[in-house]
């Protein structure tokens, strides 16, 4: 007989354990629950690569890298089951809930793990939405299973705006409990780059102090399009960079005055695929670097980041640019206009043309100094972690007393 656990306050559960964008902010925002003494626990609902449920996982799960690099990316917390959807993890969930006075699911396959399991159980359930509902609605069928399960949850969060706005006319939610928390960053974890810390983080990364340094983070999965963002830094390569001395007489394999660079701190599917178009467009100028335990150091030995997905929600890496005081070019797609606001913070393309993303990047760094000063004064004002906090607080005191289950959260 499992002897009854201390009661929690909220309950976090993540897909599992990879550290990416969903997964990541559910760990942070755990932290700082705990710090302002609340009594906050995390789980995934599986293991790396284990769906569990008939399908065979995430793309990415199926990178394939040293030990050490796999162990880097994930992080460390407890795990539910053997699969996302797999009858021992609902159970387990089911338990876990139970000791718990609020559960929050975090995005993707927690929601129809949440559903089912917390069906008629007295501990409600946020579900935090972190993508483009659009994407949700491929059917009606689809449609109306998705808007079923939504409203089995005590409260939606949306990481934008718009993205509230659609949950509730596309799934007819009550407005009253759909809210919108961005996603928020620690701003101590990722500091404003200045030129000792540029220089200090280029000198660790092997980069010359007047390169012209692009940088690619996350994972390499199809639906990243960091083929794109090869292509478009391949044209951009091919034009004197603003502001740096020409490439005329640069050998391979070295990082003369004023080389451009493109670094891909990221791993995935696509890294093999992605390496070979780099050695074909652009030999010698595109450094991977696997996946990082410190992204704050890419960003800030960069003068941009470049961001070429087909679908996102609010991409924390966004975030995090800006925080450090760096401009970003990302597609428009899904609430990527939530951060990079077009000609001000940073610049924004058409999905799929990399001549635009090209040209995108020629205007962000001709002017990087100044962007990236605006990009720091948005992240920080909208962005940074208390206040983000502050908003979760609010709702989960909210669901909470609704429910009947907890007097102050």
């Amino acid at each position: 007989m499992r002897s009854p656990a201390p009661r929690s306050d909220v309950l976090h559960v993540i897909t599992d354990r990879r550290r990416r964008g969903a997964q990541t902010f559910a760990y942070e925002l755990h932290q700082e629950l705990r710090a302002r003494g609340v009594a906050s626990e995390i789980a995934a609902l599986a293991d790396v690569g284990a769906a569990g449920d008939g399908s065979s996982g995430s793309l990415a799960d199926k990178s394939v890298g040293n030990a050490a690099s796999i162990a880097a990316a994930r992080l460390d917390l407890p795990v539910l089951g053997p699969g996302r959807l797999h009858p021992r993890t609902l159970a387990m969930l089911r338990y876990r809930a139970g000791q718990a006075r609020v559960v929050v699911a975090h995005g993707s396959s927690t929601l129809p793990a949440c559903a089912i399991s917390l069906m008629f159980a007295r501990t409600p359930f946020i579900y935090v939405n972190i993508g483009d509902p659009r994407h949700w609605a491929a059917s009606p069928s689809r449609k109306l299973r998705v808007g079923a399960m939504l409203r089995r949850a005590a409260a939606v969060a949306s990481v934008s705006t718009m993205g509230r706005d659609l949950l509730v006319g596309r799934y007819d939610l009550p407005g009253e409990w759909v809210r919108a928390i961005p996603n928020g960053r620690r701003p101590e974890a990722y500091p404003r780059v200045d030129a000792e810390s540029r220089a200090q983080a280029r000198k660790e990364l092997g980069i010359a102090d007047d390169a012209l340094v692009v940088a690619v983070v996350g994972a390499l999965g199809p639906e990243k399009r960091v083929d794109l963002a090869v292509e478009a830094f391949a044209r951009f390569a091919e034009t004197p960079a603003p502001g740096h001395a020409s490439d005329a007489g640069a050998r391979h394999g070295q990082l003369p005055a004023g080389e451009r660079l493109l670094l891909v701190a990221g791993d995935g599917t696509e890294r093999d695929q992605l390496a070979r178009i780099a050695a074909e467009r652009v030999p010698g100028r595109v450094r991977f670097l696997g996946t990082v335990d410190d992204a704050a150091r890419v960003y800030r030995a960069s003068d941009a980041l470049l961001l070429t997905s087909d679908s996102e929600g609010v991409p924390g890496v966004l975030v995090e640019a800006g925080l450090s005081g760096i401009p970003a070019v990302a597609t428009d797609v899904g609430f990527v206009r939530d951060v990079v606001l077009d000609g001000r913070t940073g610049a924004l393309a058409a999905p799929g043309d990399p001549g635009a993303v090209a040209a995108a990047l020629r205007r962000v760094l001709a002017d990087r100094e100044a962007l990236g000063a605006a990009a720091y004064e948005h992240c920080t004002s909208g962005y940074a972690m208390p206040a983000v906090v502050d908003a979760w607080q609010d709702l989960l005191q909210a669901v909470a007393g609704r429910a009947g289950v907890v007097d102050k959260a």
